[in-house]
């Protein structure tokens, strides 16, 4: 054990940000009166976002360092996650501004929930222990697990935040099962100590397939995926855009880092390893995009999309090469993360303006529903039509760059079938994504519905999300460049 040095404590800043800024809104709680306005906590929520981006800036492209006696590390990539997270919290949270008011459900405990989420997420980025891996998952799950269940009208959010809750559980058994075998095998919890183990052991063999698999839930990969539809659909929309980016970016973060460091022959270097990461990622786009395409329900539609999603990661995951990601696959990843990030929360955006038509109904909106939107909301079906093609892979926006970088990561891997298969499922997701525009331009809108006014927080949302996705798209330079460095550091 090293002594403490208090310059550790500066590549903390976002997660304490975070995680004064989720205290702050609960004791104002304790101040309210009998008729209580809550305006503000979006307010706290969203500075308390802005205040941990702003503190993650000064660690974009510094060298990488040890913290902590070596249980984190402390570099542009941990950085680069929490701007990710940041990023996905301040949309969701304005979107949840209204969403909650809509549904006369405002409290603080939402809003402290997300940042304390938020904290474990940023915490997830710069792990490099494995029991601090799991810690940080729990931090994060815990407070999920208690806002998909946050709406208690009705079965389908307990049910969701009770399958969420098992599956959760049982994943993060599997990982922590795993983790105390590579302790076993290696004598150490840290990941750069774990790799110096007899890769070639039994022991240490059962270790690694225990923690992918726990992290294969985590992430929702195939076969692995099962709770995403139900837990999506059945949580608040604020709360499932939050879990579809956040989780999604802080999960990938963590897996990246282990695989990377720990499991340095996982990569393109170990054919047996390499062939299981690219099995997963092709049947993770292709059933994720398979399942999606019947779909009317446009929240369910979206989480199968999640899956597909994660299978272009998981391809990129495969593209590693020896202990280091290469340059395409570092930035590939890294971007994809980031565009996604912006266009999946500005669609669910879209789709919690929706429901708010109909307070009553908690469920997830039928095609139906977006019959019309162009001639009802024309800017709100402007930004869900960017959000779909960007999705769909599109030019010139984000997701069709981050693709690109995939893929062409994918090639540069000599994954040459996993990249066909990827182009593939590309253009099946398509069609369910055009789909969706379709209804809004082609289709008339039904005689009784009626789109209540878009509030200022929502309209701010649709607004960041789609400005992030569009730049991306065509000024992707600065954060290319910033994904090479990060993942050099991640690398490195």
């Amino acid at each position: 054990m090293g002594y403490f040095n208090p310059a550790d404590m500066v590549p903390l800043l976002p997660a304490l940000i975070f995680s004064v800024g989720a205290i702050a809104v609960l004791l104002s709680e304790v101040f309210l009166g009998k008729n209580p306005v809550r305006h503000y906590q979006p307010a706290i929520t969203s500075l308390t976002c802005v205040g941990a981006a702003w503190a993650s800036m000064p660690m974009l492209g510094a060298p990488s360092r040890m913290i902590f006696s070596g249980t984190a590390v402390a570099d542009s990539f941990s950085a680069t996650v929490s701007l990710m997270v940041a990023l996905g919290l301040l949309i969701s949270t304005l979107v949840a501004a209204s969403f909650l008011h809509r549904h006369h459900v405002e409290r603080g405990e939402f809003y402290a929930l997300s940042l304390f989420a938020a904290a474990g997420m940023s915490l997830l980025a710069l792990s490099a222990d494995v029991l601090m891996i799991f810690v940080s998952l729990e931090v994060m799950s815990v407070a999920v697990y208690a806002l998909t269940a946050y709406l208690r009208r009705g079965a389908r959010p307990a049910e969701a935040a009770f399958k969420y809750f098992l599956l959760g559980a049982f994943a993060s058994a599997l990982y922590l099962y795993g983790a105390a075998l590579l302790y076993g095998a290696s004598g150490s919890t840290q990941l750069h100590e774990i790799a110096h183990a007899a890769a070639g052991s039994g022991l240490f063999t059962v270790g690694v397939i225990f923690v992918a698999t726990g992290f294969a839930f985590k992430v929702a990969a195939v076969p692995f995926h099962m709770w995403t539809p139900d837990v999506y659909e059945g949580a608040p929309t604020p709360v499932t855009a939050f879990m579809a980016v956040g989780v999604k970016a802080a999960a990938f973060a963590a897996l990246l880092r282990v695989v990377v460091i720990a499991f340095p022959g996982i990569g393109g270097a170990a054919p047996v390893w390499g062939q299981i990461i690219v099995v997963l990622a092709v049947l993770t786009m292709l059933v994720g995009n398979l399942l999606a395409v019947p779909q009317r329900n446009v929240k369910r539609m979206l989480a199968y999309s999640s899956v597909a999603h994660a299978g272009y990661l998981l391809l990129g995951v495969a593209a590693a090469r020896g202990g280091s990601l290469t340059g395409e696959a570092g930035a590939g990843v890294l971007f994809y993360l980031f565009a996604y990030t912006a266009t999946a929360a500005g669609a669910f955006a879209v789709v919690a303006a929706l429901e708010r038509d109909d307070p009553d109904s908690l469920a997830a909106w039928d095609l139906d529903r977006f019959a019309g939107l162009a001639s009802r909301r024309p800017m709100m079906a402007a930004g869900m039509t960017i959000f779909m093609a960007s999705l769909a892979g599109i030019p010139p926006l984000a997701g069709f760059f981050g693709k690109l970088y995939i893929f062409a990561a994918a090639v540069d891997a000599h994954l040459y079938t996993a990249a066909v298969m990827g182009v593939l499922t590309s253009v099946i997701g398509a069609y369910y994504y055009l789909k969706v525009v379709v209804y809004m331009y082609m289709r008339p809108p039904e005689a009784h519905q009626v789109v209540a006014p878009t509030s200022m927080p929502l309209s701010a949302a649709l607004w960041i999300a789609a400005a992030v996705t569009v730049w991306l798209g065509i000024g992707p330079g600065p954060l290319v460049a910033l994904a090479h460095a990060s993942a050099q550091a991640l690398g490195g």
